[in-house]
């Protein structure tokens, strides 16, 4: 009964959802995505124009504008970027872009991108549906992507932000197979075939359009002529409708800051540490007591205090040092009780909390806490009249996980397309081109006004217009009158060239902005001005509407990743370009003690906390050859090398070219070297060279001063040993002198003294 209730309840939300507005906002958005791929007539207009002769052709300008905004949007995947929100989890958020670019790649993100973007541009919004695949990685689960139908979603009437996230609630509705539901979940088999819908009539196209006669060719239509399916046994099968509901809910929780005690081991360390301290003050205060009861004896002993009351003091004294002891310790242990305990700080629901604090020993612990209100996301899936389950997502999951892509939001669930504005004037260029041709058609075969029975009408109708032709005419009759079409006025040639500026216009996308030669500036310089203003219009699109999608994109893929990537795991992305790296990347690495026990865990991805951004305008397009040219300049100002601009070429092979650049890089590196050695060696020998002739050159002119020396010895010897010959010759001439001298002087005085001795003796 509970169950039929719930899918009643499903079945009111979606009958709040489905007004009026929103059907005939869907038939506005069905027209445009129809006129964007060339079904622009319905049957009634193809019909009255076959019946007046006129052409049915379109001229479709719509659908470049479409493929332009899209390649605009899609050329380059997202990126996105997580800033860690303490310090301790940096390392982890410098992960969250490889791992959103895994999750991407997993999905085939870049084409759910391209089909949303799509929509967003036809239909006025393009979604992207997050969601958890438990069956892959073997049971493990995956984060993956997909892009429903947006006719298939139906929003809360009363939101009014951008992303939905203040939506009350969030309804995907289709009507499918149930064999087909049965693939889907097959351990609901009994409940879907036991499913019936309750809404037997489903309102068809035609009743969506309100009572337009308009295509179906690209229209999904889910009534019962239309839609049918067939088992594989060959009979049909029941259609049935699935309600994929999302509820965004408020659940009390609880911020809770709680101590954590000591252990055992900690509290005998700290009895330990105590005892000491309170063994050093039981000595200081035992001094001091000493020192108090020696004046107090001195007191007592010259009568200035009585023995009474030095008893007494003394025992009020010992009472003191005891208390003071006392308090002393339980001050010292609960300060290392402090000090040991850690304030931890737990988000748990209000229910959790109550039991918890049912426990004393854990409601003493109990610093602070917090009530407030949490957003949780409810889904509930319901076939028919079954509910086939009905879960709360993780905690860790708060937004709706449907990201839309909007083009131009209006304040409301229902925004505009960009193919919306244009239809007017597409319709206006279809109508002056038909008119154009019918008329020109009818110069070339013109209308004849006869009298009845003046001619054959079969042979006229047949030859009237072949050159040449021989028209009879019965005898006595007048002859036909050629009636010319009136002539087209010069208006309808100007309202088709004005047609496609004004359709220019409203779109943004201008022909140089298609590569036409002649709307294009002749200089570079030129050509570069003409992008970067023609484009204005649709960065702002990209930054006000697309940008802000991808960041809350971001945001869900973070938030399912921790919710499903709680154990070990190791990812691995293959860049698009060869000459890049492949970048690998592991979370919750467990760690261990030295027994082999897991005590933690390191990069653990589901406890980090950090903020989610999009690079502005990673997705734009980039010029290339704009591109090359700054890289270029780079390169030759030393701030990139080559092999950096040889990764943003076309050029095929890039990976053996950069291979072979390396090699060569390392070649001539080498030679370097080996050059740079013999310049070292040649300079060594050269200088080696010099050095022996300039010490030949100093021998020699030492040998010649040694023999220069020689000759002077030699000569200075000669004069030398004439002046000896001439000074020995002088000396012994007068040496003989002076022995000549000295036996004149002994004659004479030999003759004196006989003379003497003759007076004498005379």
């Amino acid at each position: 009964m509970a169950k039929t209730k719930r899918a009643d309840q499903v079945r009111s939300l979606y009958n709040l959802a489905n007004t009026w507005t929103r059907k005939q906002w869907e038939f506005i958005n069905q027209k445009g995505y129809d006129f964007a791929h060339d079904e622009q007539l319905s049957q009634d207009e193809r019909d009255m124009l076959d019946s007046q002769g006129m052409p049915t052709f379109t001229i479709n300008r719509i659908l470049p504008v479409v493929e332009m905004l899209n390649f605009y949007a899609t050329a380059n995947n997202p990126r996105w970027q997580a800033i860690g929100v303490e310090g301790s989890d940096s390392d982890v958020a410098s992960v969250f872009g490889n791992l959103a670019d895994y999750v991407w790649n997993l999905s085939d993100g870049s084409t759910l991108y391209s089909n949303a973007i799509n929509d967003a541009i036809c239909k006025s919004v393009g979604y992207i549906l997050l969601t958890v695949d438990p069956d892959q990685d073997n049971g493990m689960g995956e984060v993956v992507l997909k892009q429903p139908e947006p006719f298939d979603i139906y929003i809360d009437p009363k939101s009014r932000d951008m992303l939905l996230r203040d939506a009350a609630f969030i309804v995907i509705r289709k009507v499918l197979p149930k064999n087909h539901l049965i693939k889907l979940f097959p351990d609901h088999k009994r409940k879907i075939n036991a499913a019936s819908s309750d809404e037997q009539r489903q309102y068809s196209w035609s009743e969506r359009s309100m009572g337009d006669n308009t295509q179906e060719l690209f229209a999904y239509n889910d009534n019962a002529d239309d839609a049918q399916a067939i088992k594989p046994d060959g009979e049909q099968d029941s259609m049935v409708e699935f309600f994929e509901v999302y509820e965004k809910l408020k659940v009390p929780h609880m911020n809770v800051f709680y101590r954590i005690p000591p252990s055992q081991e900690q509290l005998e360390q700290m009895k330990q540490q105590v005892q000491v301290k309170m063994q050093e003050m039981q000595k200081e205060m035992e001094v001091q007591l000493l020192e108090q009861q020696q004046q107090m004896e001195a007191a007592v002993q010259s009568g200035e205090m009585l023995p009474e009351r030095y008893e007494l003091e003394m025992q009020k004294a010992q009472e003191m040092m005891a208390q003071q002891l006392q308090a002393a310790e339980q001050e010292y242990m609960s300060e290392l009780q402090n000090a040991t305990s850690k304030i931890e700080n737990k988000v748990v629901s209000e229910k959790e909390f109550n039991i918890l604090i049912s426990d004393e020993e854990f409601a003493a612990n109990v610093v602070g806490q917090m009530r407030f209100h949490a957003n949780r996301i409810k889904q509930t899936c319901i076939v028919g009249d079954k509910l086939l389950y009905e879960e709360i997502l993780p905690e860790t999951i708060t937004d709706y996980p449907v990201v839309p892509f909007h083009y131009k939001w209006t304040g409301t669930p229902f925004p505009m397309s960009a193919v919306s504005p244009l239809i007017g004037k597409q319709r206006e260029l279809n109508k002056s081109h038909q008119i154009m041709v019918h008329n020109a058609s009818l110069g070339s075969s013109l209308r004849w006004m006869h009298e009845e029975g003046s001619i054959d009408m079969d042979y006229w109708e047949k030859y009237s217009s072949s050159p040449g032709a021989l028209l009879p005419v019965r005898p006595g009759a007048t002859p036909p009158t050629a009636v010319p079409p009136a002539p087209l006025s010069n208006a309808f040639f100007t309202i088709v060239q004005e047609g496609k500026t004004d359709m220019e216009y409203l779109a943004g996308i201008y022909s140089s902005m298609q590569g036409d030669t002649q709307q294009q500036h002749e200089t570079f310089r030129g050509m570069l001005a003409l992008d970067e203003y023609g484009t204005r219009r649709i960065k702002q699109w990209m930054q006000h509407s697309i940008e802000p999608a991808l960041r809350q994109l971001g945001r869900l893929v973070m938030q399912f990743s921790q919710a499903v990537y709680t154990a070990n795991k190791r990812f691995r992305i293959i860049q698009p370009s060869a000459i890049q790296e492949q970048r690998e990347t592991e979370i919750n690495i467990p760690l261990y003690n030295d027994m082999g026990e897991a005590i933690g865990k390191s990069m653990d991805f589901q406890s980090a906390k950090f903020d989610v951004t999009i690079v502005a305008g990673s997705t734009l397009p980039v010029n290339r050859w704009a591109y090359l040219e700054e890289l270029k300049q780079l390169m030759h100002l030393g701030v990139v090398d080559d092999i950096a601009v040889l990764a943003e070429t076309d050029l095929r092979n890039k990976e053996g070219i950069a291979k072979r650049k390396s090699m060569y890089a390392q070649m001539q590196g080498q030679l370097g070297q080996q050059e740079e050695t013999i310049k070292d060696q040649a300079g060594t020998i050269e200088t080696l060279e010099r050095q022996l002739v300039q010490a030949g050159i100093k021998g020699k002119v030492l040998q010649g001063a040694v023999e220069l020396e020689k000759n002077k010895q030699d000569v200075r010897g000669s004069r030398q040993s004439a002046l000896l010959e001439t000074e020995a010759q002088q000396k012994l001439l007068r040496n003989v002198m002076k022995n000549e001298a000295d036996v004149a002087s002994e004659r004479m005085d030999m003759a004196v003294q006989s003379a003497g001795n003759n007076v004498k003796k005379d």
